[in-house]
């Protein structure tokens, strides 16, 4: 796939089936999103890759959260579904470290270009995706589940796999309309 098609077509599409993007295939995914820029060389991030029975391990302790903020029984039951939507999910986890010359804001910008290269890299081999966050990207059970440390959050979850029909394309806003030239 032609590098700029990518960049100016590309679109998040959350209809995600088997198979997802497995050995050199999901190497180069993750290899694309160690070699984003980085700014005092710091590598701000790290990835958690959930397939097959962990999709389920995950779901658990999304519901688990869910149960915790004393959701109701089908928002429960949604929260424990959620990672199922995708055959493939990788945590980004932002690494901050702080009293550095580097801000932790550059810091996180990098481990979210990282979501940002390792969607590239998949739909580039054939795969699709879709970036989510949401309320279980920042739940403190969440983040002690999946061991943070007090200086990392998750960035973003990667949801991966192949598309299931035709990827739409998207109307974009011309550039025009965001660009002052001094």
């Amino acid at each position: 796939m032609n590098a700029l098609d990518l960049l100016l077509n590309r679109v998040s599409y959350n209809k995600l089936i088997y198979p997802a993007p497995q050995g050199e295939q999901l190497n180069n995914i993750l290899q694309a999103g160690c070699n984003v820029p980085d700014h005092g060389g710091l590598t701000p991030w790290r990835f958690i890759v959930f397939k097959d029975e962990s999709l389920k391990d995950l779901g658990e302790i999304f519901a688990e959260a869910a149960e915790q903020e004393q959701a109701a029984d089908e928002q429960v039951t949604k929260a424990k579904n959620m990672p199922l939507r995708a055959p493939m999910i990788i945590a980004v986890i932002a690494k901050l470290t702080s009293d550095h010359k580097v801000p932790e804001s550059e810091q996180l910008i990098a481990a979210g270009c990282s979501v940002q290269a390792m969607q590239m890299a998949a739909v580039a081999q054939g795969f699709q995706g879709i970036w989510r966050t949401g309320a279980y990207a920042y739940h403190p059970h969440v983040t002690k589940q999946l061991n943070l440390a007090d200086n990392e959050e998750i960035v973003g979850y990667l949801y991966l796999g192949t598309a299931d029909g035709e990827v739409p394309t998207k109307q974009r806003p011309s550039a025009e309309n965001f660009v002052q030239y001094w």
